[in-house]
């Protein structure tokens, strides 16, 4: 069993940044993928990084955050952070962190929320004009 936890989210104006953590509690698959995704209300949930869970810091990230956005992971503490700069107000949505045990799937496939195992409850993020 795997538990998430998030942390880190809250509210910032524009231009911004914010730091998101999530906590891995319980059995990490090394040759898996963490990921982020978020939605807002009224929209799907949408993956916007993923790291392989292997260490050599292979990243992905959706075109809507790619320069803006960086995940990285600190495997001793079984910890992966999202860091936020340059925030839009089109980022305000519920942040959630993923979990899946396997090393198949190509990066777009692994944008989608259906190849993921494990959940966390969410972290806000809610960005002003």
């Amino acid at each position: 069993q795997v538990q998430l936890v998030e942390s880190g989210g809250g509210s910032v104006q524009t231009g911004g940044s914010l730091r998101l953590s999530c906590a891995a509690f319980g059995y990490i698959d090394s040759s898996g993928y963490m990921a982020w995704f978020r939605q807002a209300p009224g929209k799907e949930r949408e993956g916007v990084a993923i790291i392989w869970s292997g260490g050599d810091g292979r990243t992905y990230y959706a075109d809507s955050v790619k320069g803006r956005f960086t995940i990285s992971q600190d495997t001793a503490k079984n910890t992966v952070y999202l860091q936020m700069n340059s925030l839009k107000p089109e980022d305000t949505a519920m942040y959630y962190c993923a979990a899946r045990m396997s090393n198949s799937g190509t990066w777009a496939l692994l944008l989608r929320q259906s190849m993921y195992n494990y959940w966390g409850q969410g972290t806000q993020v809610t960005v002003s004009s």
